[in-house]
């Protein structure tokens, strides 16, 4: 049996056009999650009331951290959320942290404006403050152990921050088997949020018992070459979303690095809540 070999190229621009096509096949597979993302507009969900929610984090059964979270209209036709969190008990003692956070989305699109974030953690002192445009975000990252602020962009449309994400979902009917996915830019990585309606049944937390939504959560980064890969840390998540004009967010079990965390509404109360200071 005769095997014949590839023919070589013969000449440099042959190489170079067989380069071009490998390149360009393959930028065209690393995009083509982007085409993936959901589209839809905001849906016709009633908006959001004021509120005043607590929540508590638990690892192994213990509560390991809480968080005050108020949302309000602002001004020029604007959302915001504000919280503080921060580590207790013997979590605090390991590992103190405090965290205050500010976003604010547009009341008619959903889409997000801006975010500041300052953690604490020990004695070093994190601020991250996200622009976001059509284009995309800019993101600034100040620590106090480095002389200079470091600053990044992002380029991609309809991307999300954690707060208009909710939004989003929120607002859309949320049918069983609805399949959702999202570009988030939390902080200082991008990723893909793939929510999946599980189907709705009663849940008990410590703020009452509800008829609630039961979503399924996956994350996907997005890496320097713009493909996904998976989360080192975060494998998967399931939430809980109240099942009425109000649409809590209840509890959600997220199966990480060290095991299940658990967080867990504690109390709400819809009232305009007092200016957080910062």
């Amino acid at each position: 049996m005769t095997v014949r070999a590839f023919p070589r190229p013969r000449s440099a621009a042959a190489l170079i056009a067989i380069s071009v096509v490998l390149v360009a096949a393959n930028s065209s597979a690393t995009d083509d999650w982007s085409s993936t993302l959901s589209r839809d507009p905001r849906g016709s969900f009633p908006d959001p009331r004021p509120l005043h929610a607590t929540y508590a984090f638990s690892w192994s059964g213990i509560t390991a951290a809480t968080a005050d979270v108020w949302f309000h209209r602002g001004d020029e036709n604007s959302f915001v959320l504000e919280g503080k969190g921060r580590t207790v008990g013997l979590a605090r003692v390991l590992w103190r942290f405090d965290v205050n956070y500010r976003s604010v989305a547009h009341s008619q699109t959903l889409r997000p404006i801006e975010v500041r974030q300052t953690e604490n953690i020990r004695s070093k002192r994190v601020e991250t403050n996200l622009k976001f445009s059509d284009a995309g975000v800019t993101s600034t990252r100040t620590e106090t152990n480095r002389p200079k602020s470091s600053s990044k962009n992002f380029a991609l449309e309809n991307l999300n921050d954690l707060h208009s994400a909710l939004l989003y979902l929120r607002s859309q009917p949320l049918r069983d088997r609805s399949v959702f996915r999202l570009a988030v830019y939390p902080a200082n990585s991008a990723y893909v949020a793939t929510i999946t309606v599980i189907g709705h049944e009663r849940v008990k937390v410590h703020a009452g018992t509800y008829s609630a939504i039961k979503l399924d959560l996956r994350l996907e980064r997005i890496n320097k070459k713009n493909q996904l890969e998976p989360h080192r840390k975060f494998k998967r998540a399931t939430a809980w979303v109240s099942d009425d004009n109000d649409r809590l967010l209840l509890r959600i079990e997220g199966q990480i690095f060290v095991g299940t965390i658990v967080t867990e509404i504690q109390s709400v109360r819809f009232d305009r809540p007092v200016a957080v200071i910062f």
